[in-house]
């Protein structure tokens, strides 16, 4: 039993952080998907979108969201989520460390996971003073 991962995105954004993340690592050992939410996209089309994939991606050990942009449309459809009776938790301002962190400890709770997946996220934002 592992935790699920959905992306809940702009377009584009989710498939292709997906994308790169199989690029670097292979196979990703937690389950996976990808909802776009379009702009201008009703609301509830997206919202009945991502709650599918979340019903197909709970095992048993909850759902991770993550989301690109706090307040936008695709966090806000992530935030209703959390009415579908299942334990979801959500994180956003998603960045490709933070899923690669994610994807290296498949072993971890839920909450585990949020922990490992914002110190992926700070830790992936380096400034070269050179």
């Amino acid at each position: 039993m592992s935790v699920g991962v959905l992306v809940v995105t702009h377009p584009h954004v989710g498939p292709g952080i997906l994308s790169a993340a199989r690029g670097v690592l292979g196979p990703l050992p937690l389950k996976t998907a990808a909802v776009e939410v379009g702009f201008g996209e009703p609301v509830d089309q997206a919202l009945a979108r991502a709650s599918a994939a979340v019903r197909d991606l709970e095992q048993g050990a909850g759902v991770l969201v993550l989301t690109d942009l706090y307040g936008a449309t695709p966090s806000n459809i992530a935030a209703k989520l959390a009415n579908l009776g299942c334990r979801i938790r959500r994180i956003s301002g998603l960045n490709l460390p933070m899923l690669l962190r994610i994807m290296n400890y498949p072993e971890q709770s839920l909450d585990e996971l949020i922990s490992t997946a914002t110190a992926g996220a700070r830790n992936g934002v380096v400034v070269d003073h050179g």
